[in-house]
């Protein structure tokens, strides 16, 4: 039995003024408190063996990969494959002001989610060209277990991919900021160990991290 696993991170937390806009390859910084989930998952985690751990090259990325990493002897390594969707002109702003200012759009968006690409930018069937090619790499290169480090559409897009869920479904997949999902590949077939689960302090025991799905 040959068994790979990729443990699927999404980046911590950023902005919360951010949480009503479009963010894709707008570089946000990490919050206190997504620093300090990044840091929780670096106590949880460093017992893990990772071969390498992969993040993108943007900053809210890069900062948990490389917060995690200090906790294991993991490289880090940035792939631009893993950055966010590219919204283009929407980048940054506010999804009401786009459905106010570009109903047209918005409708279009709406009847073709898949396939509906912001001006200048990418649909999620782009998105899903280039994270999912990645990820098959990493999987096929993978000895024992992997991290990724990547963005609530990239981690979407992977657990479409391996769930066999069309892309229109994506919205349905939670991902939280600083969520984990631990994906298993055991002689070619996928399987979804862990989704959408939080890393949290138990407030009665004191004992550190914890975790919490959610």
């Amino acid at each position: 039995m040959h068994k790979r696993e990729i443990y699927l991170l999404r980046h911590g937390e950023i902005d919360r003024n951010y949480e009503t806009r479009f963010v894709g390859h707008i570089d946000l910084a990490l919050t206190e408190n997504g620093v300090l989930q990044a840091q929780r998952w670096q106590s949880v985690l460093a017992g893990c063996a990772f071969g390498t751990i992969y993040c993108s090259d943007l900053m809210r990325s890069l900062r948990t990969a490389q917060i995690i990493a200090d906790g294991t002897n993991s490289r880090v390594q940035v792939a631009r494959p893993l950055r966010e969707i590219n919204l283009g002109e929407w980048d940054g702003l506010a999804r009401d002001d786009v459905r106010a200012r570009f109903p047209n759009a918005w409708r279009q968006r709406g009847e073709d989610f898949e396939g509906y690409r912001p001006p200048g930018g990418e649909s999620f069937s782009d998105l899903s060209a280039r994270v999912v090619p990645f990820f098959e790499q990493v999987v096929r290169r993978a000895n024992g277990r992997e991290l990724i480090v990547g963005h609530a559409g990239v981690n979407r897009v992977i657990l479409c991919h391996v769930l066999g869920l069309p892309l229109a479904n994506l919205l349905r997949i939670g991902q939280d900021y600083g969520c984990l999902n631990i994906i298993e590949r055991v002689d070619g077939l996928f399987r979804v160990k862990v989704m959408n689960a939080r890393v949290e302090r138990d407030p009665l025991s004191g004992s550190g991290p914890s975790l919490g799905k959610g």
